[in-house]
C-alpha cells in the first residue's frame, strides 16, 4: 500500500504543490474513533490553503479513489481517519501466518552489539537489584537479536578491590575452615563474612568516635579497615597466601552465582574479570598522563580534569597506586573492542545511580583517542524495592533481598494461588512443581519488565502472581487456554478467504498481530522490554475479548471456522514469541 506516496501525489494533483513525504504525519487511529490510520491535516494547510475539515475531505476522497484497499474515511477536528477493507486486513493476516519467523529480522543481518549486565561483586550473593538488572539486560539482548543484530552477552565480575578484601580478611580471622555446603551456597557464605567485617568495623569506628576522633578520620583509622587496605596491596603484589585465599573464596562465589543464573534463566557469552582488566586500565592511565589527558597530584593520585565539559575532576588512580572502578572500566572497554573488532555498540545495563560515572567514562575514552566511545550507551534503569515491611536493600547490614530467596518465594506463591484455583488435577507432583516454578518466574520477570526501564519500581510478589490483570500468569493462562481450545484441532488450513466478513473483535486482533514487527523494532531502538511486555498484555486482552464475543469452534460456516482456528493459532504463537523475548516460558496447561 502506497499511502504516503499517494498523499504526496494527491497534494500535487489537488493543490499544485510539491511536498516532502517527511511532512506527512500518519499515526494509528485512537480507539475511541472509527478508522485504522489517522492523517494529521494541519501541516498540509499551507499547501491546500483551506480549512482542516475541507482539506481532510478532499484528501480522503482522493485516497478512496486511488487506493483500492481503502474502504472509507471520516474527519474529526482536522484529523483524517482512514479505514481499510476486510480484504486488506485478511491479506495482511495471511502474510503473517505464512511467516514462520514473524516479527523477527533475519539473524546476523544487523550490526554487532555487546550487552553487559549483572556484573556482581564477589563478596556477596545477588540481590533484588541484580534481578532487575539481569532480566533487563538479558531481554534487551534477545530483542536486539530479534532485530537481526549479532549480540554478545557479557558481564564484568568485580573480583578485586577493598570490598573483596573485607570478606577475605573476615574469613581469615573468624572462618575456622568453614566451607560451602548443600544448605549454604558459596556466595552466601562469603557474603556472611562481608557482613561480619562491616559490623565489627562499624563497632571499631564508633569506639574511635566516642574517644573523640572525628568520624571522617575514624573511618580510615580502624584496625580492620587498615588491615583490609594492607591486604589489597598484598593482593596487587601477588602475595601467595593472600592470592590463594582470594582464588578459593572467588571460586565459591562463582559456583553460587552459576546456580542463581541458571534458576533465573539468563546466560552470558563471555566473562570479563576486573582482576585482569584493571591492569589494562592502569597502563592506559600512564599513557594518558604522557598525553596530558590525566595529571598527577602531589600525593601521587592521578586525576582527569573535566572542567571544560562542565564536570568535576575524576580520580583514576589512588595515591598508593591502587586502581578504582574507573580504572577497571577503562581497561574493560578496551579489552572488549580488541576482542570484537566488528563491535558497533556497547550497552551497559547499570542502575541510574551510576549515570555520572558512565558519562565520565565515555568522555575519558574519547579523550584517550578511542572513536568507538561514541557508540557506548548506558542503559540506565531505576531502582527496585519491595513494599514497606518486606525488606531493605542494605547488604552491608545483611538485610538485602536475596535473589535466590525471592525466586523460591515466587514459586511458593504461585503454588499457593494455583492450588486455590484448583485446576491442576491429574498432574504429577513433579509436573506441578515445574509449573509452579514456570508461573513464579513468569510473574517475576513480567512484573519487572513491564515497567519502563528508566522508572524506579516497587516489586510486589503477591500482586505479580495475580491470575488477572497485567501480570505474567494472566498472559500464561491465556496461552494455556488457547492450547486447550486447539488441543483437539489437527486440521491443516491454507490461506484464509479474503472475502470473509470480519467481526470487530477479529479485526482488532488482526491489527494487533500486524503491529508486532513494529513493536519489536521500536523496542530494540529504545532498549525497552516494557514495549514488548505491554504489547503481549494488549494481545491477550484482545484474544479474551474475541473468546468471549464469538464462538470459536462451534461454527457452521467452514470458512469462518478455519479462520478462527488459524487466528487462535497465530495469536498463541505471537504471545509465546513476545514472552520469549522477556525470558518467560509459556505453559500449555495451567
Amino acid at each position: 500500500m502506497r499511502l504516503i506516496e499517494t498523499l504526496v501525489e494527491g497534494i500535487q494533483s489537488l493543490y499544485g504543490e510539491t511536498i516532502s513525504a517527511k511532512t506527512i504525519q500518519v499515526q494509528s487511529t485512537r480507539k475511541d474513533f472509527q478508522g485504522d490510520l489517522t492523517i494529521v491535516t494541519f501541516p498540509l494547510l499551507r499547501q491546500s490553503k483551506k480549512s482542516p475539515e475541507q482539506t481532510g475531505e478532499e484528501l480522503g476522497s482522493y485516497l478512496l479513489e486511488n487506493i483500492e484497499v481503502i474502504s472509507g474515511f471520516n474527519i474529526v477536528k482536522g484529523f483524517l481517519n482512514i479505514s481499510f477493507s476486510n480484504a486488506y486486513w485478511i491479506g495482511r493476516f495471511n502474510e503473517a501466518v505464512a511467516d514462520l519467523n514473524y516479527g523477527f529480522s533475519k539473524p546476523n543481518t544487523g550490526s554487532t552489539v555487546m550487552v553487559e549486565y549483572s556484573s556482581p561483586n564477589t563478596n556477596k550473593p545477588l540481590h533484588l537489584g541484580h534481578v532487575r538488572n539481569n532480566l533487563l539486560g538479558y531481554s534487551v539482548a534477545e530483542i536486539l537479536k530479534a532485530n537481526g543484530h549479532k549480540v554478545v552477552k557479557v558481564q564484568v565480575i568485580n573480583d578485586r578491590g577493598i570490598h573483596i578484601c573485607k570478606s577475605m580478611l573476615a574469613y581469615k580471622k573468624w572462618g575456622k575452615g568453614e566451607e560451602p555446603t548443600s544448605e549454604l551456597k558459596g556466595d552466601k557464605l562469603v557474603g556472611n563474612y562481608y557482613v561480619k567485617f562491616e559490623k565489627n568495623s562499624k563497632a571499631e569506628i564508633q569506639a574511635l568516635v566516642d574517644s573523640g576522633v572525628e568520624e571522617k578520620v575514624a573511618k580510615t583509622q580502624g584496625a580492620l579497615i587498615q588491615e583490609a587496605q594492607e591486604m589489597l596491596l598484598k593482593w596487587e603484589a601477588k602475595d601467595p597466601e593472600v592470592y590463594a585465599l582470594w582464588e578459593k573464596m572467588n571460586g565459591w562465589c562463582y559456583d553460587g552465582f552459576d546456580v542463581t543464573y541458571k534458576n533465573m534463566g539468563v546466560d552470558f557469552d563471555k566473562l570479563y574479570y576486573e582482576s585482569i582488566t584493571y591492569l589494562e586500565g592502569k597502563i592506559r592511565v600512564e599513557e594518558g598522563i604522557e598525553k596530558g589527558v590525566f595529571f598527577r597530584k602531589e600525593d601521587g593520585s592521578v586525576w582527569c580534569d573535566l572542567a571544560s565539559e562542565g564536570l568535576d575532576e575524576k580520580l583514576v588512580l589512588r595515591a598508593d597506586g591502587t586502581s578504582v572502578y574507573m580504572t577497571q572500566d577503562i581497561g574493560t572497554a578496551i579489552f572488549r573492542y580488541n576482542d570484537y573488532p566488528d563491535l558497533n555498540g556497547l550497552v551497559y545495563t547499570v542502575g541510574n545511580e551510576q549515570d555520572y560515572h558512565f558519562r565520565v567514562l565515555f568522555l575519558i575514552l574519547k579523550k584517550l583517542g578511542f572513536s568507538w566511545a561514541e557508540s557506548c550507551y548506558h542503559l540506565s534503569y531505576g531502582m527496585v524495592g519491595l513494599p514497606k515491611g518486606m525488606g531493605k536493600m542494605k547488604s552491608r547490614e545483611g538485610t538485602a533481598v536475596d535473589a535466590d530467596d525471592l525466586m523460591e518465594e515466587m514459586a511458593r506463591t504461585a503454588k499457593s494461588i494455583s492450588e486455590e484455583l484448583g485446576k491442576l488435577g491429574g498432574m504429577s507432583i513433579k509436573d506441578k512443581t515445574d509449573l509452579y516454578n514456570v508461573i513464579g518466574m513468569g510473574a517475576l520477570k513480567y512484573f519487572m519488565l513491564k515497567v519502563d526501564p528508566k522508572k524506579s519500581m516497587v516489586f510486589n510478589p503477591e500482586e505479580s502472581v495475580d491470575f488477572s490483570g497485567n501480570t505474567g500468569p494472566f498472559i500464561q493462562y491465556t496461552h494455556a487456554r488457547i492450547c486447550s481450545i486447539l488441543s483437539n484441532v489437527d486440521k491443516k488450513i491454507g490461506a484464509i478467504d479474503l472475502m470473509i466478513a470480519l467481526e470487530p473483535c477479529e479485526k482488532m486482533l488482526i491489527k494487533l498481530l500486524d503491529d508486532y514487527p513494529r513493536i519489536i523494532k521500536e523496542a530494540g531502538e529504545k532498549y525497552s522490554p516494557a514495549m514488548v511486555a505491554n504489547y503481549a498484555y494488549d494481545l491477550v486482552k484482545g484474544y479474551n475479548h474475541f473468546y468471549q464475543t464469538v464462538p470459536i469452534l462451534k461454527v457452521d460456516d467452514e470458512n469462518v471456522l478455519n479462520f478462527r482456528i488459524v487466528l487462535s493459532r497465530k495469536v498463541k504463537v505471537v504471545i509465546a514469541s513476545a514472552m520469549q523475548l522477556l525470558g518467560v516460558k509459556m505453559p500449555e496447561r495451567m
